[in-house]
């Protein structure tokens, strides 16, 4: 949530960024600093009746004091009347700081100036790829048909069960599953991550802490009986852990890891696109999370896009990075790193990880803030993939297909227990 500040000091700059966006609801905008505006003159007024009542108050024990009765009673009644004035003032600031609320919640994350023009995907930027030659064997296949052949993923089974969206993984292709979960969570402690596992569902204020709600896109499942909602990511309870907290300097930066299984109704999804693995309604997942200090926000951001490039070296996937456009940059995010492995079977792009910045977006809504020097301010929260599985165990199994089997990775085959899948 943008602060309303910085929307009325910054106004024209906030309309242009955010056009970057795709935003141009400018009324809202404008709404927000009305309310504002209105906020200040009513907590202004009722500051005045409050010191007057005061005053009242204090002259009434004198008259008391003094045998003044009739005089005191007067000031009393008065009181009375300037006491139920400044209910009424109360109640309106009450509501015009819900409106004011509920406004900001509408308003995007102003991106990045290094953050690119553009209106979708396709106006994404390319800053670094790593693409090696895949030598396939003639007869290669996509991994659904390779998971079927090896009875690694059972796709119908998971349809019987539940439903489209939430494969079965047996044998192997859970025990390569596993591996992937243990070695980012390896990886992520020794670069200094604390572990965490966090609850794999949340209440509403966790969802509005960290920009899932309001859920516009009815993105998340919602138990309704409970109100509480199934994770999107486990960004959402780490983050969480520190609503409402202020910390001291010397508790940053905060790293945290975690794995968690994911849930996303991924609603007006269809086609190929979501063959096998490419598109799920479950999914397992390893996440980094990182509270800063504002000016040290975007050196983490740089060391956060290292260790998911380490990791993707370390699985020898050829992949790309990708500075997201203003068009395809989260309501939430300032700037984005998404990271993509080729899935050569497909002849494409599968995006595994999603590395960002949200400065004190999300803070703000958290209330997520840091002391120094006697000073109270917002702290900066970052996130990112590290990693998502469906779509690297995807690519292992179609860049890794052999006429003779599947191999595994050299980095995980300490975790899996053998070096080919036949």
């Amino acid at each position: 949530m943008l602060l309303v500040s910085y929307i009325k000091e910054n106004r024209e700059n906030v309309i242009s960024l955010l056009a970057k966006k795709n935003f141009t609801n400018v009324e809202l905008i404008d709404e927000a600093i009305s309310l504002d505006d209105s906020r200040k003159k009513n907590q202004f007024e009722l500051d005045n009746q409050l010191s007057e009542l005061n005053q009242f108050s204090k002259q009434i024990g004198m008259l008391m004091k003094e045998g003044k009765k009739e005089e005191a009673e007067k000031t009393k009644s008065k009181t009375a009347e300037l006491k139920e004035s400044t209910k009424k003032i109360q109640a309106e600031l009450t509501q015009i700081g819900e409106k004011l609320q509920q406004v900001l919640y509408q308003i995007p994350n102003v991106p990045n100036e290094l953050v690119p023009v553009g209106k979708s995907e396709d106006d994404n930027e390319i800053v670094f790829e790593n693409n090696p030659k895949i030598n396939l064997p003639k007869n290669h296949i996509p991994h659904w048909e390779l998971a079927k052949k090896y009875n690694l993923i059972d796709f119908e089974l998971g349809v019987k069960i539940t439903g489209a969206g939430f494969p079965v993984y047996i044998g192997k292709g859970a025990r390569l599953q596993r591996a992937l979960i243990q070695y980012f969570l390896d990886n992520n402690s020794e670069k200094g991550y604390t572990e965490i596992i966090p609850p794999f569902v949340v209440n509403e204020a966790s969802g509005i802490g960290t920009g899932q709600l309001p859920d516009k896109e009815g993105q998340m499942y919602h138990v309704t009986e409970d109100d509480l909602y199934l994770i999107p990511t486990s960004e959402v309870p780490v983050t969480n852990i520190y609503r409402d907290v202020i910390l001291s300097e010397n508790d940053l930066p905060i790293l945290n890891t975690a794995y968690s299984p994911c849930f996303r109704r991924e609603a007006g999804s269809y086609g190929k696109d979501v063959r096998g693995l490419n598109r799920l309604h479950q999914f397992e997942k390893v996440e980094i999370v990182r509270i800063e200090k504002p000016e040290n926000s975007y050196n983490a951001l740089e060391e956060m896009k290292d260790l998911v490039k380490n990791l993707l070296e370390e699985l020898e996937l050829p992949y790309r990075i990708l500075r997201l456009c203003g068009g395809d940059t989260s309501f939430a995010s300032a700037i984005t790193y998404d990271f993509e492995v080729w899935s050569a079977s497909q002849e494409k792009w599968l995006e595994v990880s999603s590395v960002s910045n949200f400065e004190n977006f999300q803070a703000n809504r958290l209330k997520l803030r840091y002391k120094s020097e006697g000073k109270t301010q917002l702290c900066h929260t970052l996130n990112g993939s590290a990693l998502a599985l469906p779509r690297i165990l995807a690519s292992i199994l179609e860049n890794y297909q052999t006429e003779e089997g599947i191999k595994v990775p050299t980095i995980l085959q300490k975790y899996t227990g053998f070096d080919v899948i036949k």
